[in-house]
C-alpha cells in the first residue's frame, strides 16, 4: 500500500514515521536554561551523523504550538549533554518525559544524579552509561515550533564496563544495556541480542558465485542466539 504523506493527517503522517523507523536511539538530553535550572527530557528523532567529525543530530517538537524547554535551552545557552538509556534506567526515563511545567525540575523527579560536564557548562546523568557533551554547530527552524539540532559531539563518558580496549576503542556496545524506541504507547525495546554478518570484499562475493554459493548470503537468516562475544568482536 502506498501512502501520499500530503494526504494524510499530520497525526496519520506522525503514527506512519514512527512505527516504521523503529528502534530509534533515545537521546535522553539534559540542558540549562539561563539561569542554570536543569532540563531533562527524552527524544527518539536521534541519531548520529559521522564519526570524524563527530556529529550527531536530533529533532524537538512542539509543546502546544510551543517550543519545548529543552529546544529554548539549547538555542539560549549552544549546550547539551545526549545521555544514553540503559533498561535499569528507563522508569526514570519516562518520568522525565511527562509534561511538567516549566519550573518542575525532571532529574529530581525521577531520582537522577547528576554530574558536572567537562567541556560543557551542562550536568551529565550519572547513571547512564554513556554520556555525549555537545556543542550547537547549526540550528534549523523548520517551522516556528520544530527545531534540528546539529552538534559537536565535544567529549564522552563512557561506563568501564564497555571497554574492551582502550588504545584501539574496543566498545562492547551490549555491555551496556541500551533501550531503543518503538512506536506508541509507550513501546521499547532492548539492545540485548546481536550477530555478526560481515562485508565481504568484491573479490570474495565473486568467488561466491562463481561457485554457485551466493544464496548462502542472499538467503540469510540471523542466528537463533547470538554467537557473537565480546572477545569475538575484538
Amino acid at each position: 500500500m502506498y501512502f501520499d504523506m500530503k494526504a494524510l493527517s499530520p497525526e496519520q503522517r506522525s503514527n506512519l514515521v514512527h512505527s516504521t523507523v523503529i528502534p530509534r536511539p533515545i537521546a535522553w538530553v539534559s540542558s540549562c536554561d539561563g539561569s542554570g535550572a536543569v532540563n531533562v527530557a527524552p527524544f527518539s528523532f536521534f541519531n548520529v551523523m559521522s564519526g570524524d567529525p563527530p556529529l550527531l543530530c536530533l529533532c524537538i517538537g512542539s509543546r502546544s504550538g510551543e517550543p519545548k524547554d529543552t529546544a529554548r535551552n539549547i538555542i539560549e545557552r549552544g549546550e547539551f549533554v545526549v545521555n544514553l538509556v540503559s533498561a535499569p534506567m528507563a522508569g526514570r526515563m519516562t518520568v522525565t518525559s511527562i509534561d511538567f511545567d516549566a519550573q518542575v525540575n525532571e532529574a529530581l523527579e525521577a531520582g537522577l544524579q547528576m554530574l558536572p560536564g567537562q567541556q560543557v557548562s551542562i550536568p551529565r546523568i550519572a547513571s547512564s552509561p554513556c554520556s555525549m557533551e555537545c556543542r550547537v554547530r547549526q540550528l534549523i527552524d523548520i517551522d516556528g515550533v520544530r527545531t534540528f539540532i546539529l552538534a559537536d559531539i565535544v567529549g564522552t563518558h563512557l561506563c568501564e564496563e564497555a571497554i574492551i580496549d582502550v588504545t584501539r576503542m574496543f566498545i562492547d556496545p551490549t555491555s551496556m544495556a541500551l533501550i531503543g524506541r518503538l512506536h506508541s504507547p509507550g513501546w521499547y525495546c532492548e539492545v540485548s541480542a546481536d550477530f555478526q554478518m560481515p562485508t565481504p570484499t568484491p573479490q570474495a562475493w565473486q568467488s561466491l558465485k562463481a561457485q554457485g554459493r551466493e544464496q548462502e548470503l542472499l538467503a540469510w537468516r540471523e542466528p537463533s542466539t547470538s554467537q557473537t562475544g565480546a572477545k569475538e568482536r575484538c
